[in-house]
Formats: C-alpha cells, sequence, structure tokens
C-alpha cells in the first residue's frame, strides 16, 4: 500500500542509509551506492561526497539522482525518491558533524569528524529537490 506524503516524508527522515543511483552514461546500468544522507520534510535531501569523486561527476552529468531507502521490521517498507539536483557547495567540517551524528552513536562523532575531515580529501554537499516519489508499506509479509 502507498504512503500518504505525509508518511512518506517523515520515513525518508529517519537515518536510513540510502542506495544512491545516477545514471553511469551508455551502456552502463546506474551506478547505485551506499550513502549517508539528510533530509527534513518539506526540505531539499543533501549527501556529501568527495569532490573528485566518480559519484559526483556522474551526478553533475546527469544532473539529478535518486535515493531509495527501506526497513524490514516491524513491516516491509520502502521509499524512493527523485529529483534534480538544485544546490553543489564546498562541504563544511559542521556539515559532516551534522551528517556524522545522524548516523554514529555520540561518542565516535568527534572522532569520524576529525578523521574524515584530515582524511578523505575535498568533500561537496549535493542537495536535490524531491519530485517524483514513489513508496509502500507491505505490510506483514
Amino acid at each position: 500500500m502507498p504512503l500518504t506524503p505525509e508518511e512518506r516524508a517523515l520515513f525518508l527522515a529517519e537515518p536510513h542509509v540510502a542506495a544512491l543511483a545516477v545514471d553511469a552514461g551508455a551502456g552502463r546500468a546506474p551506478l547505485t551506492v551506499p550513502i549517508w544522507y539528510q533530509y527534513a520534510p518539506g526540505e531539499d535531501v543533501w549527501i556529501m561526497t568527495g569532490l573528485h569523486s566518480r559519484k559526483y561527476e556522474l551526478i553533475k552529468a546527469a544532473g539529478r539522482f535518486s535515493l531509495m531507502v527501506d526497513r524490514l521490521e516491524p513491516t516491509v517498507r520502502y521509499v524512493s525518491v527523485e529529483g534534480p539536483v538544485v544546490a553543489a557547495e564546498p562541504a563544511t567540517v559542521e556539515q559532516l558533524r551534522e551528517l556524522s551524528a545522524r548516523y554514529l552513536p555520540a561518542d565516535k562523532v568527534d572522532g569520524y569528524v576529525d578523521f574524515s575531515w584530515k582524511n578523505h580529501g575535498e568533500q561537496v554537499v549535493v542537495r536535490m529537490r524531491p519530485e517524483r516519489w514513489v513508496s509502500s508499506d507491505l505490510g506483514q509479509v
């Protein structure tokens, strides 16, 4: 059964690891990789990735991407969202901290942020405006 717009937005706002998919060009399947993301209902989705990564190069070329999040318990549920890139900007350490705090235990955030900021190279924040949604709750299966 499809989720209501409010249900799907609230589900996407939960800290799931998303599958990001972006067009990988002629003769290739879409690049699909796991990624952390940030979202609040009614706002744009944002991700952080390497400035020189293949993922970012493909996103720039395609001008859009999709994210899919799911769960198995207490019911099988998923939300997929697709839309255009509306901004890309150099990442800040504050954004890295916000994203890390969404996914990591509080006592691990500082160490991860310090390591990541020093070792992962230049990062970029890419903002996507949700345009198309697909969602379902399959109930108790």
